[in-house]
């Protein structure tokens, strides 16, 4: 039996050689593109293997630190409900100095192949003034795909974009059966100078539930309706207002209506808001509550005044992201009854294969004016079916990564799964 054993072992050290050596002759023939571009793209939801597949002519490099040319990418929503990715050209190295920067905007009703080719075949653009600084430029042709003609475009929506959805959904269990439902409908109108935004939400849900012997039903509705107005003043300044009306059995008020007017100022040229912001945002306005049940403050109806301030800084840069905002906001009648919230994110490359990440949310609640003073069941605690006072709230997590090993990471090998991890179980 131990024979055997020797035997097959002998016979994986044989496959592991004959693997070994196969595979450095591939990196060295087919992976390794002499002399070619050393690139690291950053960016969230790229598909890379399609990208190592349509651009076969540069070398990628899993380390920022050993790229000659980085590139970031950023994406932000456009008007029309679509998305604009701005891509930042960065060399390092031997392209020191040479920076670019490329934008590419995909319509609502794209395709994911469609915005995939699209982004794609961009960044592929923005590589040529760097290929051809290398003698991989004789390995790439440029061509057209078709002739330009002039047309003259009539939007007939005048920049008005409209969404509706819905979601149903339901579990079922021998002691819980649950469904629910969101609708949403939402329009908007955005252009450099104005922005215009009114969304429609309409949640509900049943819940039944058995428990010792009894059987209970709770309903949970909630209607909302969120409308923003926003002038573009200059290159910093903005002014808008926001106005809000709903109904919520989670929040016990059967009637709320909130106009809050604000002007914001921004740090950076808004034209640089894929890269970095530092954005102060003032408001005041008026807050009206009709209840479901009298509050623990003995209130059916009440009317206050209120202010919020909040700064939030974003940057993206090649050594990774912050993303932090500070909010603060009290009734002007009681100024015990605020509110303080901090939420933050941040992504680090720290060394050569070595990133840090980091997110949380801190808020210190002292505003619930809508609490019910009926005692909660049991049910409204564990299934969550009704706001409950707290005087803080806190989630957060952290996250470090570590990558060695070779440098190159161009090869594209799909079987058992994308992830290059270990095996995929289906």
């Amino acid at each position: 039996m131990s024979g055997i054993f020797k035997k097959i072992f002998v016979i994986l050290l044989s496959l592991l050689s004959i693997q070994s050596f196969s595979q450095d002759t591939e990196i060295q023939n087919d992976s390794l593109r002499k002399n070619a571009v050393k690139l690291f793209i950053d960016c969230v939801f790229c598909d890379m293997n399609y990208i190592r597949r349509e651009i076969p002519f540069v070398n990628y490099v899993r380390d920022v630190n050993e790229a000659e040319l980085y590139i970031r990418e950023s994406m932000q929503n456009t008007g029309s409900g679509g998305r604009e990715y701005s891509y930042f050209f960065q060399g390092q190295n031997k392209f020191s100095g040479m920076q670019d920067t490329l934008v590419y905007a995909t319509r609502p009703d794209d395709t994911m192949d469609h915005t995939r080719a699209g982004r794609t075949n961009m960044m592929k653009m923005g590589l040529m003034r760097y290929v051809a600084k290398t003698p991989i430029y004789k390995e790439v042709s440029i061509r057209h795909n078709g002739q330009i003609e002039e047309e003259e475009v009539i939007d007939k929506w005048n920049n008005w974009v409209f969404e509706i959805e819905t979601r149903p959904r339901f579990e079922s269990q021998e002691s819980l059966k649950e469904f629910s439902i969101f609708n949403t409908f939402s329009a908007r109108k955005i252009t450099p100078d104005w922005k215009i935004e009114m969304e429609f939400d309409h949640r509900a849900s049943r819940t039944k539930y058995k428990y010792e012997g009894e059987e209970s039903i709770n309903d949970v509705t909630n209607l909302s309706n969120e409308n923003l107005l926003v002038k573009s003043l200059s290159k910093h300044w903005s002014a808008g207002a926001r106005i809000e009306l709903g109904t919520s059995t989670f929040s016990n008020t059967d009637f709320m209506v909130e106009f809050f007017p604000s002007v914001e100022y921004n740090l950076y040229p808004y034209s640089e808001s894929t890269h970095r912001q530092l954005r102060f945002l003032y408001g005041a306005g008026y807050a009206y509550m009709d209840y479901i049940d009298s509050t623990i403050y003995n209130q059916v109806k009440e009317g206050h005044f209120k202010h919020s301030m909040e700064v939030a800084y974003q940057i993206q840069d090649r050594w990774g992201s912050v993303n932090i905002s500070l909010e603060w906001s009290n009734y002007l009648h009681d100024f015990t009854k605020n509110r303080i919230e901090l939420d933050g994110n941040l992504n680090i490359r720290i060394t050569k294969g070595l990133s840090f990440n980091i997110r949380g949310n801190i808020a210190r609640i002292h505003d619930q004016l809508s609490l019910s003073k009926v005692e909660l069941s049991e049910a409204d605690i564990l299934l969550q079916l009704q706001e409950m006072a707290t005087g803080y709230e806190v989630d957060g997590g952290l996250g470090i990564t570590y990558t060695f090993g070779s440098i190159y990471n161009n090869i594209v090998n799909p079987r058992f799964g994308n992830g290059g991890g270990g095996f995929r179980r289906y």
